[in-house]
């Protein structure tokens, strides 16, 4: 068999190196965009809460919504092809507590969740963001806990069920019920989470020759 017969039978190596790295060059910057949309939506939602017009409270729960779906998408990108960068690290988790809290501090303006409890939550975001932002700076990486995941579910449960409050009817004490239970995880995840670095830290400083 000559050479040149045989020559179809295979496929150039630089050829399976292109198709497989397709894919991440197309999304390389998708997660980072999804985040950035995310911010971007919040002034947006926030207008809408604050407005008084016929069916606001669905306009802002489809606004609230997307902007959470999201979080699931650019986290799911982002781990599947391999796009997970310092600057994604950042990016996510604030554009979540901007998202978060300025639904939080809306809902107080509109007289639906008591502003103890969103300066409560909204302190714990800050301080978890500062200690996030002073991890990176010293490269200690902590993974997050169940307990954060959850909250943060639960965060958007309460929000999604107070906006929808004035339509909920005799179902209106759930939303209150998801507040309060996302106050509480917001203070344990948050211990948690501070103790964990503290234990990375003194870990680390004991590591160091």
């Amino acid at each position: 068999m000559s050479a040149s017969s045989r020559e179809p039978l295979s496929r150039p190596p630089e050829t399976l190196t292109t198709d497989r790295s397709a894919p991440q060059a197309t999304l390389a910057h998708l997660p980072n965009a999804l985040s950035c949309f995310r911010i971007l939506l919040v002034p947006i939602l926030v207008a809408v809460l604050l407005t008084e017009f016929d069916g606001k409270e669905w306009v802002g729960l489809a606004l609230f919504l997307l902007a959470a779906l999201t979080d699931l998408l650019d986290g799911w990108v982002a781990r599947r092809w391999g796009l997970v960068t310092r600057l994604g690290k950042l990016l996510d988790p604030a554009a979540d507590k901007i998202l978060t809290s300025a639904a939080f501090i809306s809902l107080v303006e509109l007289g639906l969740a008591p502003a103890w409890v969103v300066v409560t939550i909204v302190a714990r975001e800050l301080t978890i963001s500062t200690l996030r932002s002073v991890m990176a700076a010293q490269n200690v990486v902590v993974a997050a806990s169940w307990s954060g995941k959850v909250k943060t579910v639960v965060q958007v449960v309460a929000i999604s069920l107070l906006i929808m409050n004035a339509r909920l009817g005799v179902w209106q004490p759930l939303g209150t019920f998801a507040l309060y239970l996302a106050l509480v995880l917001a203070v344990y995840s948050g211990i948690e989470y501070a103790l964990r670095y503290a234990r990375a830290v003194m870990g680390d400083a004991a590591g160091r020759p």
